[in-house]
């Protein structure tokens, strides 16, 4: 076989494209529940056979995580069984009958347009499907950037896939903000603690049809990805551990010349003379580590913000809560783009602490404007840009670059299924909490207690979470993915 004696940068940056795009879906099918959720609300609210309560809808928002659980558990057993390649060609099928389904859950078995309780469990399994593929997205799409790229761009190239995530959320806000157009939100109204009913003024579009188009959408996204990830090689590590050395250098000799190539699949077989070891066989820190760099991610709060980011924006006074959330989305593409470039000189441990100290200022700027009660809604606005801003330039990118390179090669495929599933496990518990919470009276504050208390424990976590950075997170920038079996080697 004749093997290029010359890298190729296009090369490279074509097959992380095609990767980040999963990236992007993963971003696109987590966030559009914020423009449709209202939509959502109103269309089951008109069931004759059940009560669409607060916590039915907290949870119906959040469904898709439930599948996100799911799919990133399995993400280990398919990306070491079928490949890197194969479980993103999955991951897309999955997003894209889940869109489908999602616009139309009355498919074959429901009369269209009529809310009931067992039309409501089909919406729900179409959106766990969707999050199946979100989660398989989550674990493998880094996992593949970091096994293709080479060590001095790994952690900017990994990046690019949570530029993608937050682009997905942007490209989802603005599509969002298109398809409602003229027509406006439902009125939502409280009639008791726990139930609520729909206003006669509300816009019928937007209660019959406007979500409908929101989640169907996707579906564009969904096949392009489906159809390109089925031109990228496969991962030229998992190609090592399977024993297809030829097929690993060319693929390698394509991204790093012939020469580099045959270095680097040396210091691969090195490392995977046995293709799976035990997952403690490193330690437990290792494995601590990893998870709960995902648990802090997501119990920071920063998805109980992109999710429900217009009724948030609503109930701080603005007029026009669908074009704020975009702004946020601007703001939010801004600063991943920080860490992009910055996290190769910066480093992956500098960009988390300061990162979580800023989402701590922002997160107490917002709790302190629901305690002092009436303030100019700029103040809570700009907090809310503050704490989002943050979490961009370093939980966001950071914590997916970290997960997908500090675990060993004979581990990886296990471990970062381990560490995502904890991700969306937290990210479940935080979402579907966040309404209820948010929404809670007490101490003569009435909702602002609530909307105080959610933003001051999102606060306290931001600091923990620079305590345990500081603490226990190894700094892994300019480290090859093999010197992580001699760095956790050596901490056992």
């Amino acid at each position: 076989m004749n093997y290029p004696q010359n890298g190729s940068k296009v090369y490279l940056f074509s097959i992380v494209l095609v990767a980040v795009l999963g990236g992007l879906l993963f971003g696109y099918d987590t966030a559009v529940i914020s423009g449709a959720e209202k939509g959502l609300q109103a269309f089951f609210l008109g069931a004759k056979d059940f009560v669409y309560t607060d916590t039915i809808h907290g949870i119906t928002s959040s469904s898709a995580l439930l599948g996100c659980i799911i799919g990133s558990a399995l993400s280990g057993f398919f990306a070491s069984n079928f490949g890197r390649k194969r479980s993103l060609a999955l991951a897309g099928v999955c997003f894209f009958l889940s869109a489908l389904g999602s616009y139309c859950p009355e498919f074959l078995f429901f009369n269209h347009g009529e809310p009931s309780a067992s039309l409501l469990v089909a919406f729900n399994l179409y959106r766990v499907l969707g999050g199946i593929g979100v989660g398989l997205a989550s674990a493998i799409c880094p996992m593949y950037i970091a096994e293709v790229a080479p060590s001095n761009m790994r952690g900017t190239l990994v990046s690019w896939n949570q530029f993608a995530i937050i682009f997905g959320q942007l490209v989802v806000y603005f599509v969002n903000f298109l398809i409602l157009g003229e027509h406006t939100q439902p009125v939502i109204e409280r009639i008791s603690e726990t139930i609520y009913q729909v206003h006669g003024s509300s816009d019928p579009w937007t209660i019959a049809l406007g979500w409908r188009y929101m989640f169907g959408s996707e579906a564009f996204v969904a096949g392009i990805f489906t159809i390109l990830v089925c031109l990228v090689p496969e991962s030229p590590r998992y190609l090592a551990l399977i024993g297809k050395d030829e097929k690993a250098l060319g693929v390698l000799s394509h991204i790093n010349g012939y020469d580099k190539a045959k270095e680097i699949l040396s210091q691969i077989k090195s490392t995977v003379e046995v293709k799976s070891e035990k997952l403690f066989s490193f330690g437990v820190l290792v494995i601590f580590v990893g998870v709960m760099l995902s648990v802090f991610q997501q119990a920071v709060g920063i998805n109980a913000v992109l999710y429900y980011a217009p009724r948030i924006f609503e109930s701080m006074g603005m007029s026009d809560p669908m074009m704020n959330t975009v702004y946020m989305g601007i703001v939010n593409i801004a600063f991943t783009l920080v860490a992009v470039f910055t996290v190769e000189k910066l480093g992956r441990k500098p960009l988390l602490i300061w990162g979580s100290i800023g989402m701590a200022v922002g997160a107490m700027g917002v709790a302190l404007s629901n305690w002092a009660g009436d303030v100019d809604p700029l103040i809570p606005v700009i907090s809310i840009m503050v704490y989002s801003a943050s979490f961009m330039f370093s939980w966001g990118p950071i914590c997916w670059v970290l997960i997908a390179e500090i675990f060993p090669n004979t581990i990886r495929s296990a471990a970062v299924a381990i560490a995502v599933a904890f991700q969306w496990i937290f990210n479940f518990i935080v979402s579907s909490t966040f309404v209820p919470m948010y929404n809670m009276s007490g101490f003569g504050m009435g909702e602002n207690f609530g909307h105080m208390f959610a933003y001051a424990l999102y606060g306290v976590i931001c600091v923990v979470a620079a305590w345990f950075v500081y603490s226990l997170v190894p700094e892994t920038k300019g480290k090859t993915l093999e010197d992580m079996t001699n760095l956790w080697r050596n901490r056992r």
